[in-house]
């Protein structure tokens, strides 16, 4: 795909927290030496590589040489799903200490993806066999369990950004809630209206504990199979929300799915049409994300 080169002033220097590069166990269209190479089509500045069953972090010290041939910086982190035994400090501690950026809570180990998906309905097929089990962060008596506390502090310490994963909005507020009171001070809520649940209130209600609201643009962008919405549920999220506080990312890297700086340009040019500003736009795929991993907007 050309991006106008309007459009690619607008959104040059993005940053993209939500890439599914590879190696991993589902199958990839590229690696995160190629992911941050195609994002020099935007001049991208950086993007968060994740894996819902391993610590990316290694991933990217294995490939230092390819990556310092890119202008793009690539960060990794973990989620703690089942295959990195759940809520697991000490592979936290690992991931955030060699350079990790990001601690997803449960993804696709959570209740509420177990539920969405029954049966691995409408998810990938992985390419070796894979157990899932559910991974709770809450204790019988209903509180967090001590060990996801630690990983709060491990995230503090580090400032690092925490994410909900796919858990319901419940559990990403009680999560919220403990890390504001711990000092945590980068939280993200992904695709709230998929898998998650979460309305605009609840969002709302996140919002004022200090978290952002990240939204997809494989969810909106009509060259993706079974594209899930139109460009203006999109924008009624980011007028509820508020720019300020959302997040523009790709979820992207699946084999058989566009590459992200096409869903990006596609996407962001829909919004503009529909009379989103600029600046927002920039806001959303440049300064907020660039904050959320520590990053000065330069």
């Amino acid at each position: 795909m050309t991006i106008p080169s309007a459009l690619h002033k607008v959104l040059h220097g993005l940053v993209d927290l939500h890439c599914h590069s590879g190696p991993n166990p589902f199958p990839r269209r590229f690696d995160h030496a190629e992911a941050a190479r195609d994002g020099e089509r935007l001049e991208m500045r950086a993007l968060l590589v994740k894996s819902h069953h391993h610590n990316t972090v290694m991933d990217l010290l294995a490939m230092g040489d390819r990556l310092r041939a890119t202008r793009t910086e690539v960060f990794g982190g973990i989620a703690l799903n089942n295959q990195v035994g759940g809520i697991n400090p000490f592979a936290v501690e690992l991931s955030l200490r060699m350079g990790g950026k990001a601690v997803w809570f449960p993804t696709v180990s959570s209740a509420q993806h177990i539920a969405y998906h029954h049966g691995g309905g409408g998810f990938p097929k992985s390419t070796v066999e894979l157990s899932t089990e559910l991974v709770e962060i809450r204790g019988p008596d209903g509180d967090l369990v001590p060990a996801a506390r630690r990983v709060l502090d491990l995230v503090r310490e580090s400032g690092a950004l925490v994410t909900g994963g796919h858990m319901d909005a419940g559990r990403i507020l009680q999560l919220f809630t403990e890390a504001r009171e711990r000092g945590v001070e980068r939280m993200l809520v992904s695709h709230p209206n998929f898998v998650v649940g979460a309305d605009y209130e609840q969002c709302l209600e996140l919002v004022r504990l200090g978290a952002y609201v990240e939204h997809e643009t494989s969810m909106y962008d009509p060259e993706v199979r079974n594209v899930r919405w139109g460009p203006e549920v999109l924008l009624e999220w980011i007028e509820r929300i508020g720019p300020e506080r959302t997040v523009l990312a790709s979820d992207l890297g699946q084999d058989g799915r566009p590459l992200p700086a096409d869903s990006f340009a596609r996407v962001g040019a829909a919004l503009l049409d529909l009379g989103l500003p600029e600046k927002d736009l920039r806001r959303m795929v440049r300064t907020n994300p660039a904050y959320l991993l520590g990053l000065d907007d330069d």
